[in-house]
């Protein structure tokens, strides 16, 4: 059994049509609210949470709705097509109505630029968990890991397209001194990636075809089948399985409550406590998202050899090792030391290791036919902990010291990391091979 890599890197193409919307709504949208429509902080951060907020409820509603679909393109690719279609028209009209309140401000322009805010953010979450569902559809499960790697790869490289466009387009050179900057043409541009992208991904993806390959396949080995049948012709997870499950989701919560308070407050608390400025905090932040990104096709490899539990315990040790020893870092040091960015990238190689096999942990546990509705439950799990994380770990910050941040995120992974020795389902890997065999896969 061989992953195909030229179709999984084909399916990926959603993932970095995503990605690098997100990327790109994560630059621009704070700044047009707070330089031109000149929103403070709070009620910025408050709307810039508001996808967060939505995902909790969007993406397992779409996940199953698209779980239940039937036409001739397939399940998922009709949220994939139309969300995409939508997102790309509303996103345009943002940097219209930025525009004209810039030339001429008024309430009504605001009021409009929230509507289409809104209606863009139920655009999105109408398709990222159908997207994400697609690669278990058409990928058996021993080699979800792996595939789950280059989806991943995928949607770094949609990111740093993002960041490649906008260096070009809007150097500080060029944009210096303005009163107002017009994003208008880097939202054409990234709406130009999305479009493409999900064009190619419709014309080379047949879904129907390899989701029912899938289905055969998965039909001879009903020992990838975790369900049982209740007694009334109906398939529900046994009792142990649904114990993995949930341990499994409040893993998934925890490390991401770890994690992603460090990404949230980083560069405040490096300001705060060792004196630093943006660009250091920055320097540190890349540096873990090139470890995680160089990581993610060896983790994958690494999972299909020694199970994708050992790989996750093994990330969320590292982890919390690692935030331990940023605690005593930042205390021995006043400047961002050498050391850190060695202890960065084994962060991003570390959250490589649990961020590549949690949701094929997840879909190990379901029926084909419910992938995307447990494609939601990961994302309810992991989107809740990035609402909570920065509210509860700014609050600790403030009452206690800035200091917390470290043992804060090293107690969540800590966590997550007991509560993963629970989780007994969802570990599939391959079977070893000896002899010539062993040589078949070796160009994977």
């Amino acid at each position: 059994m061989k992953l195909d890599h030229r179709r999984t890197i084909l399916v990926g193409l959603a993932f970095l049509s995503i990605c690098s919307f997100w990327q790109m709504y994560d630059s621009v949208i704070p700044k047009i609210l707070t330089e031109t429509f000149r929103l403070n902080e709070t009620l910025s951060g408050a709307i810039m949470a508001l996808d967060n907020i939505l995902a909790l409820f969007l993406l397992p509603l779409f996940g199953a709705l698209s779980d239940r679909t039937s036409t001739r393109i397939g399940r998922r690719m009709p949220f994939i097509l139309l969300g995409t279609a939508c997102a790309a028209v509303l996103m345009n009209l943002l940097p219209v109505l930025d525009n004209r309140y810039a030339a001429a401000p008024s309430t009504g322009k605001l009021v409009g630029f929230a509507a289409v805010l809104g209606l863009l953010l139920v655009a999105m979450g109408t398709y990222r968990s159908p997207a994400v569902a697609l690669m278990p559809d058409v990928t058996p499960n021993p080699l979800r890991s792996r595939a789950n790697a280059i989806i991943n790869l995928m949607g770094a490289i949609g990111g740093i397209i993002y960041l490649a466009v906008a260096a070009v387009m809007y150097p500080n050179a060029k944009i210096a001194g303005l009163a107002h900057v017009n994003y208008q043409p880097l939202f054409l541009v990234v709406s130009a990636v999305m479009l493409v992208s999900v064009a190619v991904l419709f014309l080379t993806v047949k879904e129907p075809k390899l989701a029912a390959e899938t289905r055969a396949l998965e039909a001879q080995h009903p020992e990838w089948d975790l369900t049982e049948d209740d007694g009334s012709g109906n398939e529900v997870l046994p009792k142990p399985v649904k114990r993995s499950l949930g341990f499994l989701l409040v893993s998934i919560a925890l490390w991401y409550i770890g994690y992603n308070g460090v990404t949230t407050w980083w560069s405040t608390y490096v300001g705060a406590v060792m004196g630093q400025g943006l660009g250091g905090a920055s320097t540190c932040l890349l540096i873990a998202t090139a470890g995680a990104v160089v990581s993610y096709i060896p983790i994958g490899q690494l999972a299909s050899r020694i199970g994708r539990k050992k790989t996750i315990l093994f990330g969320c040790a590292l982890l919390a090792a690692m935030f331990l020893t940023f605690y005593f870092l930042t205390t021995l040091y006043s400047t961002i030391h050498p050391v850190m960015f060695v202890c960065f990238a084994l962060v991003g190689f570390a959250w490589a290791a649990i961020n590549v096999n949690s949701l094929p942990m997840v879909l190990e546990m379901c029926r084909g036919s419910d992938i995307g509705k447990f494609t939601g439950y990961y994302y309810t799990f992991s989107m809740a902990a990035q609402v909570v994380t920065p509210v509860l770990a700014g609050t600790l910050m403030r009452h206690i010291s800035y200091r917390v941040l470290f043992p804060y995120a090293a107690l969540f992974v800590g966590a997550s990391f007991v509560t993963m020795c629970f989780v007994r389902h969802g570990d599939s890997r391959a079977e070893a091979k000896s002899g010539l065999a062993a040589f078949e896969d070796m160009d994977d």
